[in-house]
């Protein structure tokens, strides 16, 4: 279980710019669902960016003109026998507002037009949809959430960040190939923001240490490493003496049971021993693992340490259903337990 609230504080480390002063007011309300919470940092975010102006991109348009701009399509033109009407097909770049990301913007607050949000809010989406009467919306299903950024549109990425969360939180692909609206925030875009949570958290409390989500090379003997797959960490603590590699689990269950028997996820498990063992390439036992699982309502909950072949390896679970202080708390402590430092 989660408090709707913390998934705005876990969002608020995820993306720093929910610190700003714009959005500290959402802090102070409160939200029935996760769909309500999204859509108020969505409404904010739009609404500043409306202020800061729409950003804009060239796209090459193709049109029959009278006037000559930009390029003429000779083979458009004779196929299409625009000189009858003494027009040529001309190709040219416009400065428009119906750039991709406002396309995405567009096509999100559509969405959350048909989700299950209060009155007042789609209210206030459909207002700030009158602001993108120039930008078309996208198929939802074919968005490339590939999105390249810089200096010029760096103030959109949160905005798209929440728009995935959004469309991937409240869509779903039925066995027929139509979409419908579902529980908003699955299980998979939970694991998601849980690991990018914690990666941020310790980046922005513990500047003393190195944070990282880095990826492990193998330890070899003779350096032939052809098909082996990328060992990638979730989050990845370190100082001068020690290192602490912790793989974030948002499961529904966190224990596998057979036979009334419950053990953990052998997987898992797994992967983070092959982890830890190859970060250890001197041997010194000073690279330790952990699995860290959101805390569920399951009755019988990890809480395990265990030294395998010198090096530490432990599961724990994290409470997201308490105050915000409390989890950070909990964060705090295993810092505490495997580092000689204080939060900062």
């Amino acid at each position: 279980m989660i408090r709707i609230k913390n998934i705005y504080y876990m969002l608020s480390y995820a993306f720093q710019i929910l610190n700003e002063q714009g959005y500290k007011m959402i802090q102070t309300e409160e939200f029935e669902n996760a769909a309500e919470l999204c859509s108020a940092i969505l409404i904010k975010g739009v609404s500043a960016q409306i202020k800061r102006g729409l950003g804009k991109e060239y796209i090459l348009q193709t049109e029959s003109l009278s006037t000559v701009r930009g390029k003429i399509d000779i083979s458009s033109s004779i196929k299409e026998q625009t000189i009858i009407k003494k027009q040529l097909v001309c190709s040219y770049d416009e400065f428009s507002v119906n750039s991709y990301m406002n396309r995405i913007i567009r096509t999100t607050m559509e969405l959350l037009l048909r989700s299950n949000i209060s009155k007042s809010r789609k209210k206030e989406l459909r207002k700030l949809l009158l602001f993108f009467g120039e930008v078309k919306s996208l198929e939802i299903n074919a968005i490339d959430w590939r999105i390249q950024y810089n200096r010029n549109n760096q103030t959109y990425q949160m905005l798209i960040s929440i728009c995935y969360l959004i469309i991937k939180g409240l869509l779903q692909t039925t066995s027929e190939g139509t979409t419908k609206l579902m529980d908003f925030l699955d299980e998979q875009r939970m694991c998601r923001l849980y690991e990018k949570f914690i990666l941020e958290y310790y980046k922005k409390e513990f500047p003393r240490l190195k944070v990282s989500a880095s990826q492990i090379p193998w330890d070899l003997d003779d350096g032939e490493s052809d098909m082996l797959p990328v060992m990638q960490s979730d989050i990845m603590l370190s100082d001068k003496k020690n290192t602490l590699i912790i793989d974030a689990k948002y499961y529904s269950h966190t224990t596998q049971v057979q036979y009334d028997v419950h053990t953990l996820h052998s997987n898992s498990l797994y992967q983070i021993y092959t982890y830890v063992k190859n970060a250890d390439k001197e041997r010194r036992g000073n690279v330790s693992g952990m699995l860290l699982y959101a805390k569920t309502d399951e009755m019988v909950l990890p809480r395990n340490r265990y030294k395998m072949g010198g090096n530490t390896i432990s599961v724990d679970t994290l409470n997201l259903d308490c105050e915000f202080d409390e989890i950070r708390q909990q964060l705090n402590d295993i810092v505490k337990e495997y580092f000689d430092i204080e939060e900062r």
